[in-house]
């Protein structure tokens, strides 16, 4: 049962004392009812400190390491200052994870049980009227204020290490390809009635949408138009000819201006969607490069923002298993072999790899692990790294590669342990490049340094500068070291010492 109670407001820190709590009918109406009432309320709790904030930054620093349960130097000033080394003391705290922070940090004994939560629930509810120097509507007005701030703190990112842009660039990529291809078919389908033949000799949807807005009515072709149908089909011109020759030969119906105005129209659509789409994936690759560039090295840029898609985000993609990674996408299957005692899955979204498709059919199931083992480290590596590189995903690639050729021709792959030290060292020099000497190790992102650090460094700094002024005086250093060695000398030594002077004395007289 907690003796002393821990409140953290949008205003400030208080300390209270818990009395005449009930322990055994904390779940009766009635004492829940108590708790709502303040004549019966303020008896059971006395406040002890109350320590307001500075400022909405102080406030701010200090929700942020509770949220996180690290003790602040400004709890722990208040928990040291009244409650120090007392015995018997517990403290009820409302966050668990605050409550083995400043078990650990302080030994103090923390409680975070439901009775606890109870009375901390009836402190929240009439703080105005138990902490000292509030008015109404100060705590609601400080509560919007740091609401604000903390909200604001935790939805900053780097902006351009968004994955939330690669989730919506690969959605739309994967809907603009469904779109185009329908719209080329009813390109061809609509264009077919007037000239059938075209489209055996131009089986490509965007070179045969080209070619339809610029032929439109095929009686109007002639031999001058053999030259802008040669741009338009990679300056082929044996095509071009075919097509002046089938158009003179065609057996498709005539059709009015008005309906070749509406093919037109909508062939340049169709132009217009397919270089959209060509300029949304140069954007995706861009991204890619950015946000997750080892991953998009390793599997490609479309695959890689499949996988991120599919997960949510880098982050979440970053935390799974590699057995995870590699059925991502064919959960159903798995399921329904769960369900049916098939055989389970080998691949999901990473069969659409190469490696997947270059593989024989019986060693897809283990490049598909191998893969998805190298994705997995491919996306910690993009997502808790400071320095975006590729140097780690072009290793990655090369030995995929080597267990490619090792399934074919039996060669040894090289050891994992050296790909990945020369890995790291082309990482480390690519990084010194950019950013200069003080650069960032690779291997470990750097943490900020805890208040406890500070305070070491600080003592640190206090013991050089008393070394120093040690090294200033050495004459009083040697005076006090002689001190000390006569300190040490034991009973029978002295006593020998003032025997010899004696007998010296004695021979002198």
């Amino acid at each position: 049962m907690a003796t002393h109670l821990l409140f953290e407001s949008a205003t400030g820190l208080s300390l209270f004392t818990s009395e005449f709590a009930e322990e055994i009918g904390k779940s009766a109406k009635s004492v829940q009812d108590s708790i709502d009432d303040l004549s019966k309320f303020g008896k059971m709790v006395k406040l002890v400190s109350f320590v307001p904030f500075t400022d909405a930054a102080h406030a701010l620093e200090v929700a942020n390491d509770v949220s996180e349960g690290v003790v602040h130097e400004f709890l722990q000033g208040l928990l040291e200052l009244n409650l120090g080394k007392k015995a018997g003391v517990v403290l009820g705290v409302e966050e668990r994870g605050l409550a083995s922070s400043i078990k650990g940090t302080l030994g103090i004994e923390c409680d975070a049980s439901d009775r606890t939560l109870e009375v901390l629930r009836g402190i929240r509810l009439h703080q105005e009227k138990l902490l000292a120097g509030l008015e109404s509507g100060d705590t609601k007005r400080s509560q919007l204020g740091l609401g604000h701030a903390y909200s604001r703190a935790k939805v900053k990112f780097n902006v351009n290490r968004s994955d939330n842009m690669i989730i919506q660039a690969i959605a739309l990529l994967d809907q603009l390809d469904k779109d185009v291809n329908t719209f080329a078919m009813r390109v061809r389908e609509w264009y077919g009635w007037h000239f059938p033949e075209l489209v055996k000799i131009v089986p490509d949807n965007y070179q045969y949408a080209k070619v339809c807005h610029l032929i439109g009515d095929k009686a109007q072709i002639t031999d001058e138009t053999v030259e802008p149908l040669t741009e338009l089909l990679d300056n082929n011109e044996t095509l071009a000819r075919n097509i002046v020759d089938a158009a003179r030969a065609s057996m498709g119906t005539d059709i009015s201006e008005v309906d070749h105005l509406n093919i037109k129209n909508f062939a340049t659509r169709v132009i217009h969607l397919y270089d959209y789409r060509k300029s949304l994936q140069t954007y995706l690759s861009e991204k890619m490069s950015v946000v997750a560039p080892n991953l998009a090295a390793l599997i490609g840029d479309t695959v890689g923002a499949r996988l991120i898609s599919h997960a949510g985000s880098l982050t979440n993609l970053s935390k799974y298993p590699a057995s995870t990674v590699q059925i991502l996408g064919a959960e159903k299957a798995l399921f329904r072999a769960l369900k049916t005692k098939g055989n389970t899955p080998k691949y999901g979204l990473i069969y659409h790899s190469t490696f997947i498709g270059r593989a024989q059919a019986k060693n897809k199931g283990r490049i598909s692990r191998f893969l998805a083992n190298k994705a997995s480290i491919a996306s910690r590596v993009d997502c808790f790294s400071d320095f975006p590189s590729t140097k780690i995903g072009e290793a990655l690639r090369d030995q995929v590669e080597e267990r490619l050729a090792f399934y074919d021709t039996g060669s040894n792959p090289t050891k994992n342990a050296d790909v990945m030290k020369k890995a790291l060292e082309a990482a480390k020099a690519e990084a010194a490049e950019h950013v200069g000497a003080d650069a960032m190790d690779v291997d470990e992102a750097p943490a900020k340094e805890d208040k406890k650090e500070k305070k070491k460094k600080r003592k640190s700094e206090a013991a050089v500068e008393e070394v120093a002024a040690e090294e200033e005086s050495p004459k009083k250093k040697k005076s006090k070291k002689a001190k000390d060695d006569g300190e040490k000398l034991s009973k029978e030594e002295k006593k020998a010492l003032k025997k010899a002077k004696k007998e010296a004395k004695a021979s002198k007289a």
